[in-house]
């Protein structure tokens, strides 16, 4: 099961199909190229607003139990600044579409404080109804946009030790470095 990456050491299998709700195809690549054989459900869920990811998530995965009982996962990737005390955290999807990727900039610049976490939290549920949050955080700075990239705010965000942002790194090359990678590992082991 889960070919991944070809050639990559990145690339984690599941030992069984998984429904990953997520409606953006950039993520499910993402996690099909880390855990292998996940495949999409692109349900409409009402998503609650929330300075907490976890409350999101759980309330989506409860919500998709009333649809069906099966194993599904549900993932928040958030940006989360230093100089706002952790804004905008699960509401960047709000910012990027009120100020972007410049205004995101902007604020950083402000404040004089460029440091940021980036961090995904996987919700799992086996369709009992119990849930399990696996978590991935990569430290790095926000920057003045850079690359080409249709994944939000990846042209702002600069690993730690890297001297590119998410945009302007390989597929492979972010997936190995990644919060989502991080996050997606803990959930293998888990289910293993």
């Amino acid at each position: 099961m889960g070919a991944g990456i070809v050639g990559s050491s990145y690339t984690v299998d599941t030992p069984m199909s998984i429904h990953f709700l997520t409606g953006s195809q950039n993520k499910l690549a993402e996690m099909q190229a880390i855990l292998g054989d996940v495949e999409q459900l692109d349900i409409d869920l009402p998503e609650i607003q929330e300075i907490d990811a976890h409350k999101i998530i759980r309330a989506k995965l409860m919500e998709a139990l009333k649809h069906k009982k099966e194993a599904f996962i549900v993932e928040d990737t958030s940006l989360y600044f230093d100089a706002l005390s952790g804004l905008p955290g699960p509401l960047i999807k709000w910012f990027m579409k009120t100020v972007g990727n410049d205004g995101l900039f902007k604020m950083a610049e402000a404040f004089g404080n460029y440091a940021a976490e980036a961090k995904t939290i996987i919700g799992y549920t086996d369709g009992s109804g119990n849930i399990e949050f696996f978590e991935g955080s990569v430290r790095g700075m926000i920057v003045a946009p850079r690359g080409e990239t249709n994944f939000g705010w990846d042209p702002i965000f600069q690993p730690e030790g890297k001297d590119k942002t998410f945009a302007e790194l390989t597929a492979e090359e972010k997936n190995s470095v990644s919060m989502r990678r991080l996050a997606a590992e803990k959930l293998k082991a888990h289910l293993s």
